[in-house]
């Protein structure tokens, strides 16, 4: 499966178009990638708390920090084995 790297920018926008009661369809539409990514995308930077809208809340930052833990940790297993 390949990858694709959300810059924090474009996670950014993921989060505003959320805030905005945005489906995760419209916002893969506006942002240029699948719904699956952006499904994807909002499981990685849950905070574990309710938005506005009671849906768990989305945070552009929590998302750039598991990815970048998560790539980081692939990096140690590799040099591992």
């Amino acid at each position: 499966m390949a990858g694709i790297c959300l810059t924090l920018g474009k996670r950014q926008e993921i989060e505003r178009l959320y805030n905005d009661d945005m489906r995760p369809s419209e916002i893969a539409a506006a942002v240029g990638v699948t719904t699956a990514t952006i499904y994807r995308e909002l499981k990685q930077g849950e905070t574990g708390e309710l938005d506005k809208h009671f849906r768990p809340a989305y945070s552009a930052e929590a998302a750039e920090w598991a990815v970048r833990l998560s790539i980081r940790n692939r990096g140690r297993r590799k040099a591992e084995k």
